[in-house]
Order: structure tokens, then C-alpha cells, then sequence
């Protein structure tokens, strides 16, 4: 396991999901966190600065360079990631299954 330790909040596996097909700066992130979620999550500046600061230093995603920009911040999915995020993906997937064992599939 990647320094995984607890399930991931909703911010970071939405913010590792949107990294998942290949890099994209902090607002393309938040954008596409909102669409993916049919506009349930919603990470806010301060969340996403937060969040990438802290997933960089877990070697989850890191930096990369935007062509013609110094400023614009841009990230990518480490190995490391890809496996923090596939790992809680099989997480989700253990507990729907667990609950549709327990409760049935009555939708």
C-alpha cells in the first residue's frame, strides 16, 4: 500500500480520479470534480491547494511543467497515486457489494 492508511475523503479521490487520464492544473481539477459528481463535491480553492500540498508530500501526485507558463501550477498521478486510488476504488466497491448482501438490491 502507498502510505495509505484510512479511507479518502472526497476531495482527494475526486482530485486523484481527475488526474487519473493525464495532468491538469488545480481549477480544471475543481471543474471536473463538479461534473464527475453530478455537482456533489465541490472543492473550493483552499480545499485544493490544501489537499495537492499535502498528496505531494505523500508522493500521490506532483508537479508538473504548463508550456509557456512559470505561474500556472500544474499535477500529475505518481505511481504511487494510481495505486492509492485504485485501492480505495476496490475499498467502495467491497462495501457496495457488503451493503447489497445485507440490504438487497430493491431499487
Amino acid at each position: 500500500m502507498a502510505n495509505k492508511t484510512e479511507p479518502l475523503t472526497e476531495s482527494y479521490f475526486f482530485i486523484l480520479l481527475c488526474l487519473y487520464h493525464g495532468p491538469n492544473h488545480g481549477y480544471g481539477i475543481m471543474q471536473q470534480s463538479l461534473k464527475l459528481s453530478n455537482g456533489n463535491v465541490r472543492i473550493g480553492s483552499g480545499t485544493m491547494y490544501g489537499a495537492t500540498s499535502q498528496m505531494m508530500k505523500k508522493g500521490w501526485i506532483e508537479e508538473c511543467p504548463v508550456n509557456g507558463y512559470d505561474r500556472k501550477r500544474q499535477y500529475r498521478l505518481t505511481d504511487a497515486g494510481r495505486q492509492v486510488l485504485l485501492e480505495e476504488l476496490d475499498r467502495l466497491r467491497h462495501m457496495v457489494r457488503t451493503a447489497d448482501d445485507v440490504i438487497g438490491d430493491k431499487n
